[in-house]
């Protein structure tokens, strides 16, 4: 009888693509919208992957949930309004595609856990082509913010999974906290929005320099 199958959950924002311009500019636009002046771009880039109404706590702890409620709503018309416009770029981190497919070719099942919409992945992953890759899609619209394991939890059980074959891979402690959670390795990159240091703060097993590096790592903690 076979074990339980290998599951590798990548962050979206950050470790597959680089949306950090277009993130920036929707929150920008969501605090004008409550007129409310917007925070520095690069406290915006500390909360990327958080589900919304907590990104929108962590900025502006003072107010009050109806107003992070907003602010939340705010934001995601106002990406949708880039979007529509045709103003929206998240271009794959250069490697990342191959970094892929080597991953599945040495047998690895393939996810995503990411503080986006349902509608938001889906485009992003359709845009690039990869919608297919990946068994199992979770995101903020059905679960509680990252750190909470709830994302992995479910990724696992559509796989076949366990914590100890299972990877979660992403920028920021928030990805790294969720794993650690979850029981799973962790891999942390450093190509995204938080520190390495940080990344082995919050505990990362492994963090890649780049995505080249993520398949040879993933072997290793696979027979770690």
């Amino acid at each position: 009888m076979s074990g339980p199958n290998r599951l590798a959950i990548f962050d979206c924002d950050g470790t597959l693509v680089d949306s950090q311009a277009n993130i920036c500019q929707a929150m920008i636009a969501a605090f004008a919208t409550e007129q409310i002046p917007p925070p520095e771009e690069a406290a915006i880039r500390r909360v990327v992957g958080l589900s919304l109404v907590e990104t929108m706590r962590v900025l502006l702890p003072g107010e009050s949930h109806a107003t992070h409620v907003r602010l939340g709503e705010n934001y995601k018309a106002a990406f949708w309004k880039l979007r529509a416009a045709g103003q929206v770029e998240e271009p794959l981190f250069p490697g990342i595609a191959d970094c892929l497919m080597a991953i599945e070719a040495d047998g690895w099942l393939l996810a995503v856990a990411t503080g986006k919409s349902d509608r938001g992945l889906l485009h992003c992953l359709e845009y690039h082509g990869l919608a297919k890759s990946f068994i199992s899609l979770q995101t903020a619209d059905r679960h509680p913010s990252k750190p909470h394991p709830s994302m992995i939890h479910q990724a696992m059980a559509d796989a076949g999974a366990a914590p100890e074959t299972t990877v979660m891979i992403g920028d920021t402690s928030f990805d790294i906290g969720m794993g650690i959670a979850a029981g799973c390795t962790t891999v942390g990159v450093a190509w995204g929005y938080h520190d390495p240091a940080e990344l082995f703060e919050e505990g990362a097993h492994f963090v890649a320099d780049r995505p080249d590096q993520l398949p040879a790592i993933l072997r290793t903690a696979s027979t770690a």
